[in-house]
């Protein structure tokens, strides 16, 4: 039998604010591709950084160990670029294509090649990150892709700007007069604009994934093909993206097709994006690489257990600048530690945006952050009330640290050794700076 194409469809700073993870944002593309596939709630990303999010997830490894510590454009890179699953699939016959964003490889060295696709589709991107991303026709390149009867099995990455930064503005005729801002950010005109201009961008997002989708199954390639939806982290607000908590790592997760993804199921189960490489092994019956670090979600799908993990891991390194944090999370509880001792945010890890300005006016640089934080995720989802030197949860205080601490040491995480260098020539920030420009 021929083995599955593999679609993987997937957008900047989204998080989970799409319509099928309840948020009123319209994306019915996203709404009908959930309804006949199989959406998981509690998916997270390893990483909240652009790059070092889709590296964990294309490699299978934590950032610590495919090496992708910081931003791809500001000088970061894997250890080895043949750990990206694009070479495990073309041993076993699959064709490999590119369009749009990619992020993992510096996009002035022809990314395509140095990534090892066998095809680039339409022009790639001149810069895969910052606030100008131009729009490459993903969607186009994509379209003209499958109508062309592409060889098979294919892998095809369709990679989108949206919605990152600079949302567009706001058409004649609509405002953010009934617009609610994310929970973390006050009720504000300018955060309520800002959030109308997200929830814009996220429209037009949906509306570029449902020609691919669409194209897909006006075809008769749908029936042979696993469509893998996701984004790299949360949405770009303060305190959201690039931070550790539910915010920054929960991400949208949504597979339909072959391997049992079908009938519109909804999985609360913890799951991590670094366990996508292993279930596609897992799928296609393929022996999966010795460095993989996460598990298969397929005994979830089988219907042969309710977990397939007990914890989710995740880890900071650099963004614009350094900032070394690592995290555990468990159905219940969240434990956050911080390695930097610095007595203030890291505010040029923080894109800027009217909520972020609105901060600073009021002296958020002013406000030292926890070095360590535990949150009770069932009395406190948002992640605020930090339970530190709380009686009530010493123990499970002790229980988290140990948890932190025995995955550092068995994935040999190099912040164990102390700072953890930069590689030479990346361009980075001072952590004290406002700005990541």
């Amino acid at each position: 039998m021929t083995p599955p194409n593999i679609l993987y469809i997937h957008s900047h700073d989204s998080g989970r604010y799409v319509q099928p993870y309840g948020n009123d944002i319209p994306t019915p593309n996203m709404q009908r591709l959930a309804e006949a596939g199989v959406i998981f709630r509690q998916a997270f990303t390893p990483s909240p950084t652009c790059s070092p999010s889709r590296a964990c997830l294309l490699t299978g490894q934590y950032a610590h160990n495919n090496g992708m510590l910081g931003l791809a454009h500001r000088g970061f890179r894997l250890n080895d670029y043949g750990h990206h699953i694009i070479h495990t699939l073309k041993q076993a016959g699959y064709t490999t294509a590119l369009a749009g964003i990619q992020h993992i490889a510096n996009s002035f060295e022809e990314p395509w090649k140095v990534i090892g696709y066998d095809i680039q589709l339409g022009e790639p991107s001149p810069r895969d990150a910052g606030p100008n991303l131009p729009d490459n026709n993903a969607e186009t390149a994509a379209v003209d892709f499958l109508t062309n009867h592409p060889p098979q099995p294919f892998f095809l990455s369709v990679g989108f700007k949206e919605t990152h930064r600079q949302f567009p503005a706001l058409p004649d005729g609509e405002n953010a007069h009934y617009i609610q801002p994310p929970a973390l950010l006050p009720d504000t005109p300018e955060v309520r604009e800002d959030m109308a201009r997200f929830r814009l961008s996220a429209r037009h997002l949906d509306q570029k994934m449902g020609q691919v989708i669409d194209t897909l199954e006006r075809s008769d390639l749908s029936k042979h093909t696993l469509v893998i939806c996701t984004t790299d982290h949360g949405i770009p607000f303060p305190r959201m993206k690039g931070t550790l908590t539910a915010a920054g790592t929960g991400v949208k997760l949504i597979l339909r097709g072959l391997g049992g993804f079908s009938g519109g199921k909804v999985l609360d189960s913890l799951v991590s994006q670094i366990d996508i490489f292993p279930t596609l092994c897992d799928i296609l019956g393929i022996p999966a690489p010795d460095w993989l670090q996460g598990v298969s979600l397929m005994p979830l799908i089988r219907g042969e257990t309710d977990e397939v993990r007990q914890e989710i891991f995740g880890e900071i390194n650099f963004h614009a600048a350094y900032e070394p944090v690592r995290s555990v999370r468990t159905r219940r509880w969240s434990y956050i530690r911080r390695f930097d001792n610095r007595p203030y945010p890291i505010l040029p890890n923080c894109d800027n945006s009217p909520g972020k300005q609105l901060w600073i006016e009021s002296g958020w640089q002013g406000i030292a952050p926890d070095m360590e934080a535990l949150y009770d995720l069932y009395f406190d989802p948002n992640e605020v009330y930090n339970l530190v030197g709380a009686p009530r949860s010493a123990t499970v205080l002790q229980e988290m640290r140990a948890r932190l601490e025995a995955w550092m040491q068995g994935t040999d995480d190099p912040l164990l050794q102390g700072p953890i260098p930069a590689p030479p020539g990346a361009v980075l920030e001072y952590p004290n700076a406002l700005s990541p420009t």
